[in-house]
């Protein structure tokens, strides 16, 4: 017997929990160091532009595909058109894909949280912990079983019951969590042993303020394309998730409205993501601290935390619970689309699919959490850098199709489906589309050469 089509209850049901899709460890994690890495400010004026503009037209598209075909991703886009049937199955393998190795992450930050919750974190601090506890043969794979459970228990409940009902609870919380996080950061002081004074709202200074020195066409560049894959990271478009989600949303609910407050809620996380752990890092560790890229989290946070003092380990807990719920939110999207579309593959019910699938993930996550261990690979990556088989499903899935995804897309519905076609969707039931002539010129002519050009350098031909 066919199951009955899932639904969100409602217009603000579908922002949470399309916000709790974008929400994850790319706000809490990426967006910071990416931040400091490329000049504060500077970084800050470019994502948000982008996210104005292209991530705003790939949000919309992919939202729109889905409630006007009310078909996931995997067969949304030969609803389209029959040619094109085979972009629903590339979407598919990105979250595939990033499911073998997102709940390894959520694993490490069950781990973090579990141990500030039993001791006082000094341990965490250690240069040597964070690279002894993932080369380890057992504790990685505990922990992402764990991690992996829960995110398996609210996608077996469903859309209504089980996802939209979490994000109601989860996301509300983490928006309390990293503001007042946040607050405690600017109130912070530390003086060196040279006897420097830094402070949190110097850090926040830091944070904000562009850094255009010594600003070339190169560098430049080099800002605009991290912000650019940031995007992909954070708003979860161009993998078949949002297409999956707007097929869930109700014909009466103003996409207009909905799709504006996820970019408001996205972009908001991701700025007091920034304000939470820039200015901390940088009282404690000055501006060489902020320089620690990927690691940030892992090695430079518990060590902040740990020259906090007693008080550190209370802000610990706060800080890892919230990456927690921001990674598990993401997490948890990504499984309903790969359920939603094994569903409709295998014409399975949704418990015996994610019964199945968790069996499945449980294999694959494993080998990727012992990808430090027992199978330890180093392979030279087509941009330049080195990577293990976590970084690998890495590249693949955001670095090389994601940005080809997006491309594709922007050429069916630029060229082949023509933009009235999304606008159509946007403006039903008379609701007012204000970004209609930006989002024609976008998905026609801007968009396409900067996803190809965006994935030729992604892909090392223009490193």
């Amino acid at each position: 017997m066919k199951e009955k089509k899932s639904n969100f209850s409602g217009s603000i049901g579908f922002v949470l929990a399309a916000a709790g899709s974008a929400v994850g460890v790319g706000n809490i994690w990426r967006f910071p160091y990416l931040c400091a890495k490329d000049g504060g400010g500077l970084f800050l004026i470019v994502y948000l532009a982008l996210v104005l503009s292209f991530g705003f037209v790939l949000l919309t598209t992919d939202i729109a595909i889905g409630r006007h075909t009310k078909q996931n991703a995997l067969k949304a886009f030969g609803t389209l058109n029959s040619k094109w049937k085979f972009l629903g199955y590339l979407t598919f393998l990105v979250p595939a894909l990033i499911m073998t190795y997102y709940s390894v992450i959520g694993g490490w930050i069950t781990k973090y949280f579990c141990t500030y919750l039993v001791s006082d974190g000094s341990i965490l601090s250690q240069d040597s912990y964070f690279t002894s506890f993932i080369t380890s043969k057992v504790s990685p794979i505990v922990f992402m079983l764990l991690f992996l459970a829960l995110t398996a228990w609210v996608v077996y409940h469903g859309v209504e019951k089980g996802i939209e009902k979490f994000s109601r609870f989860i996301m509300p919380g983490l928006i309390l969590l990293i503001l007042g996080i946040a607050i405690f950061s600017l109130t912070l002081s530390y003086t060196d042993a040279n006897g420097t004074v830094r402070t949190g709202l110097q850090g926040l200074k830091v944070y904000l303020y562009p850094d255009f020195s010594s600003l070339t066409v190169k560098r430049f560049l080099g800002v605009l394309l991290d912000a650019m894959s940031q995007l992909f990271f954070s708003l979860s478009v161009s993998m078949g998730i949002m297409v999956t989600y707007g097929s869930y949303v109700k014909d009466d609910v103003d996409l207009n409205k909905s799709i504006n407050q996820i970019e408001i809620f996205d972009t908001g996380v991701a700025f007091l993501a920034g304000a939470m752990i820039i200015p901390a890092v940088f009282v404690f560790s000055g501006t060489e601290g902020m320089g620690a890229g990927p690691s940030l989290m892992f090695v430079s946070l518990p060590k902040v935390f740990a020259a906090m003092g007693k008080a550190g380990i209370f802000v610990g807990i706060l800080f890892f619970v919230t990456a927690i719920f921001a990674t598990l939110s993401s997490c948890i999207s990504v499984l309903e689309s790969i359920v939603a579309n094994c569903m409709e593959i295998f014409h399975t019910g949704r418990k015996k699919t994610v019964s199945v699938l968790s069996a499945v993930y449980l294999a694959a996550s494993a080998i990727i959490a012992l990808g430090y261990s027992i199978f330890y690979v180093e392979v030279e990556l087509p941009n330049g850098s080195t990577g293990q088989l976590l970084d690998i499903m890495d590249y693949i899935s955001n670095s090389v199709m994601m940005p080809f995804i997006a491309l594709l897309s922007t050429i069916l519905i630029g060229w082949v489906m023509t933009p009235d076609y999304v606008i159509d969707e946007m403006e039903r039931n008379g609701s007012r589309f204000r970004r209609k002539k930006l989002y024609r010129i976008m998905i026609r002519y801007v968009a396409p050469v900067m996803m190809f050009i965006l994935f030729l350098q992604s892909t090392g031909v223009l490193s």
